[in-house]
């Protein structure tokens, strides 16, 4: 192998192709399967090296590596030294436990990442052994020739051998949204590399022609590859949740060493012997902690990814899944994700029949001819018929059809007019067969126009010119207008249909000579007539409008964020909602001249963006996020890889979107559409309160327990030497990792709480443990432990006047105790579905899971209660029907207190806001918002738990 290879160059674009095709030993044939199988063998897959993720045992140690964790783990060790061994083991087999669920969630996770990059396979036009092949793009090798055409991906970086009329879309690399023109001259060695004319790079697209080019670096040797390592640097996410968590378990973490050394002191203070202090000090420890909110949090993350997906949005980063709920402003591309990425004509113009409209979106196959001429809504095309013929015939794309609609091979634009000629009954097939094509003028940028000459049915031929309209009008014989026409009139048609962000196209026809075979330079300077205008433009998707709608009742300010002109950009602004008919639309230029503060009031005020750099996207990230903005920012091209990654939620598209911009991005969308990113906001919010709901039904337990075992250190009397306690430590953890986990895992499946994007998005700053929950923790946590204390006193003096010896008497109380606890969980879980409203009204039966996981708790509990091995592993006893129906009677409480309690509060919140009445979705401070600091505060009580 040439060792030229080997140094992986960057400058081939300097060389010339005899001498590139050399240093690869290739030729114009290609290579051969057997040195393409070695080489791919050397060099590896033509694939990006995906981003490494943690190993095994990093993944393990971040389930370990958590403050509440610690002091499991320290009183584990206690145990174990005081010679208490099964209390000791069960605590460790606790944190086991927690740390084998974090790890396979995890581990899933990493596993979907990995697969992101593969979610659209890709395949190259290959020539081997002298024969075009279809390979897949990983198994391209340097030195392999391959040949393109409109509409392919460059799978590699190449030097081009040949050209015709190759266009190339390279805005993924350098942002510049015109395809540029490719040849195979020696460029500069400094050129830059948009000005690298004769290079191909992985990644851009072919938009027209045809080339053939020889691969001269793949994989993480691409142009792709280099920017893909410099976005290399992994950061992990902190979102408010975990922000919020971490806070929460380093105080529970305090408290609960505190509390612990200080319940030690009092035991030894009223004569408690050493080992029983200490065990005294662990049994609050464990029944302080949530030793299973580890495991409920990342499970219910974890089902909230699972919901995205379904919803076509995958979730890269798991915690990422709740910073969607807090999200205020999408700023979303316009081409493929708020529009269909399917160019569609919609305006005719006729010299004679005047305007018309084209019905059917995009590439549906539905649509007709709405003339507001002479001809009727439902006639043939009639007279545009030679308009959208000419639009068929000067042409290079093709369609094909697919599914019930039609697919485009080669430039979008042409593709559009093809598909707007089949809804009118023209078939493109057929007329080109009809009038064969002698001779063609390619589009260029610099002419602004192609021509076409046919051989027309009747014997004579045709040469038709299609363009900027201000060119082909130039070139139109006026007396061809007829008297009531003018060259004026027809560019006031042509202002009036770009005007409404439509691209605007000319067509004009002239006859030649039958015997002419070929199209001459003085053909085209002028004396054509002119046949009309076709107008076009990417309309919005139907979902995306509506979905728009949905995030700005949500009280999200959706902002359209892209590369078009001014005109287009506003055009599809108003009919998304995004913009009012006086509303401004700020441009790039105007963006790179504004100081910071001017872009902030911009970013906050404005709906549309056009003309965008990737470079101003991030600033307008930024500025937004100065406004305390939790911004989701979608792209597709490298270039848009350091807004997304500045973004609060990193967006990239599935489809479109380039390797680097899916590593970049928090969250893939698996359709490129609007409505995904909706979906998944409301997803996110859905996860947020299902958390919140499982925060309120765990903390009350543990709070509960933590005051059973307070109260009993402090002021039970101490019998046979030793105290008299409610609950032992393994029971606890019965209670804390068994019971509880059961029971809140299946508040992860709960339904979306009515009116839930209605609501303005939750504020990232304020505490996850709001006066509301803490005021709900205390409530729920007195009642528990005043019933499990009081029937645990009864059930003990009751057994002792009935002559059942101590020890039986306090193992039977405890039960009691236990079993009180668990029934209470129970009910409460039945009011912890919606923390605001009633039961009935988000459905009895609207979560299935909950009557699984209160079915399975009993079944386990009769287990702990009635089978011997568990009677021995955690101190119960069986209980008589009289002691259940008491610990069922107590535990009833629950219901009518919180019921009184969501009464009282939705009572005091009525009539202040209604939640189908939302705060007006443009940001605060903006001069035509009309919504008082005073109506936010309002809204926020009524909406926010």
């Amino acid at each position: 192998m040439n060792p030229n290879i080997e140094s992986h160059r960057s400058d081939w674009h300097t060389e010339p192709v005899e001498e590139v095709l050399e240093a690869f030993e290739s030729s114009a044939s290609g290579l051969s399967s057997e040195e393409a199988r070695r080489r791919l063998d050397r060099y590896g897959p033509n694939t990006l090296p995906r981003v490494g993720g943690p190993g095994i045992w990093s993944l393990a140690w971040r389930q370990i590596n958590d403050p509440l964790i610690y002091v499991l783990l320290a009183s584990a060790v206690l145990a174990l030294v005081m010679g208490k061994v099964v209390d000791g083991l069960v605590v460790l087999g606790v944190v086991i436990l927690n740390m084998i669920i974090g790890f396979v969630q995890e581990y899933r996770a990493g596993k979907a990442i990995e697969a992101l990059i593969d979610l659209v396979p890709n395949t190259a036009a290959t020539l081997r052994n002298g024969t075009q092949v279809n390979l897949p793009a990983a198994e391209l090798v340097p030195g392999d020739i391959v040949l393109l055409q409109s509409g392919d991906k460059a799978p590699a970086d190449m030097r081009l051998l040949s050209v015709r009329n190759l266009l190339v879309q390279e805005a993924a690399l350098t942002g510049e949204s015109v395809a540029v023109s490719k040849g195979t001259a020696q460029a500069p060695a400094e050129a830059a590399l948009g000005d690298r004319t004769n290079m191909v790079y992985s990644g851009t697209l072919v938009t027209s022609g045809v080339g053939r080019a020889v691969v001269v670096g793949t994989g993480a040797h691409t142009e792709l590859g280099r920017i893909s390592d410099m976005l290399r640097e992994a950061t992990d996410i902190e979102t408010p949740l975990t922000r919020q968590i971490a806070k929460v378990g380093k105080a529970l973490t305090v408290g609960i060493s505190l509390v612990a050394v200080l319940l030690l002191l009092v035991g030894l203070v009223r004569g408690f012997g050493l080992v029983d202090a200490v065990l005294a000090g662990i049994t609050l420890a464990v029944a302080a902690i949530p030793e299973g909110l580890p495991a409920i949090i990342t499970i219910a993350l974890a089902i909230g990814v699972q919901r995205m997906a379904r919803r076509r949005s995958i979730i890269r980063k798991l915690p990422a899944v709740e910073t969607l709920g807090s999200t205020t402003v999408i700023c979303s591309d316009k081409t493929g994700t708020l529009t269909r990425g399917e160019m569609t004509v919609q305006a005719l113009w006729a010299p004679q029949p005047g305007p018309a409209r084209l019905t059917g979106i995009g590439y549906e196959p539905e649509g007709r001819l709405e003339t507001s001429g002479r001809e009727g809504a439902n006639d043939s095309p009639g007279r545009y018929e030679t308009l959208l013929r000419a639009g068929v015939l000067c042409n290079d794309a093709s369609v094909g059809h697919e599914e019930n609609q039609w697919t485009v091979s080669g430039d979008p634009t042409e593709g559009a007019l093809i598909v707007a000629a089949e809804k009118t009954g023209i078939r493109a097939e057929e007329t080109r067969r009809s009038w064969k094509r002698l001779d063609a003028v390619p589009f260029e940028s610099e002419r602004q126009y192609m021509a076409s000459l046919h051989h027309a049915p009747e014997g004579d031929s045709t040469l038709y010119i299609k363009g900027a309209p201000e060119v082909i009008i130039g070139r139109i014989d006026p007396t061809s207008l007829g008297a009531d026409l003018s060259a004026r009139s027809v560019h006031e048609e042509v202002e009036r249909l770009a005007s409404q962000g439509m691209r605007v196209l000319a067509f004009a026809e002239k006859r030649v000579p039958a015997s002419q075979g070929r199209i001459e330079d003085a053909d085209l300077s002028g004396g054509f007539t002119l046949l009309g205008l076709q107008a076009m433009i990417d309309p919005p998707r139907e979902e995306a409008v509506a979905s728009v709608q949905a995030c700005r009742r949500a009280g999200i300010n959706v902002k359209m964020i892209t590369g078009d002109h001014r005109l287009t950009a506003q055009a599809i602004g108003r009919q998304l909602g995004l913009l009012d008919e006086s509303d401004r639309v700020y441009v790039g230029e105007e963006i790179e001249a504004m100081s910071d503060e001017e872009l902030r009031e911009a970013a906050r005020c404005t709906g549309v963006f056009a003309r965008v750099a990737p470079e101003h996207k991030l600033r307008l990230v930024r500025a937004l996020q100065a406004e305390g903005q939790v911004v989701a920012m979608t792209g597709d091209g490298v270039n848009d890889a350091p807004a997304l990654k500045q973004a609060d939620i990193g967006v990239a598209m599935g489809i479109t979107g380039t390797a680097v911009s899916k590593e970049s991005a928090d969250m893939v969308l698996a359709d490129d559409n609007f409505a995904s990113i909706a979906a998944a906001v409301e997803e996110g919010r859905r996860v947020y309160d299902n958390l919140i709901k499982s925060l309120a039904f765990v903390l009350p337990t543990n709070i509960g327990e933590a005051l059973i075992i307070l109260i009993a250190v402090m002021f039970a009397p101490i019998v046979g030497g030793h105290p008299l306690m409610p609950m032992e430590p393994v029971q606890i953890l019965w209670i804390n990792l068994v019971a509880t986990v059961a029971l809140a895992l299946p508040l992860a499946f709960e339904t979306m709480e009515p009116g839930l994007m209605d609501r303005r998005p939750r504020d990232p700053a304020k505490p996850i443990l709001s006066p509301f929950v803490l005021f709900r923790t205390i409530l729920v946590a007195v009642l528990m432990a005043t019933g499990a204390i009081l029937l645990f006193l009864y059930e003990y003096h009751n057994q002792l006047a009935e002559g059942v010896p101590l020890a039986t008497a306090l193992i039977q109380a405890q039960t009691v105790a236990v079993t009180t606890v668990i029934l209470f969980q129970i009910f409460y879980l039945i009011q912890c579905r919606s923390l605001r409203d009633s039961v009935f009204r988000i459905g009895l039966f609207s979560n299935k899971y909950i009557y699984v996981g209160i079915a399975a708790l009993l079944i386990l509990q009769a287990a702990f209660i009635y089978v011997p091995f568990m009677n021995t592993l955690f101190g119960s006893a069986p209980l008589t029907a009289e002691a259940l129906l008491k610990s069922l009677l107590a535990s009833l409480i629950v219901l009518p207190v919180i019921s009184f309690e969501k009464w009282l509060r939705q009572r005091r919140y009525a009539g202040r806001l209604e939640a189908k009445n939302p705060v007006p979705a443009v940001l605060e401070n903006c001069a035509d918002n009309p919504t008082s600091a005073e109506e936010k505060r309002q809204y926020d009580m009524a909406t926010h738990e």
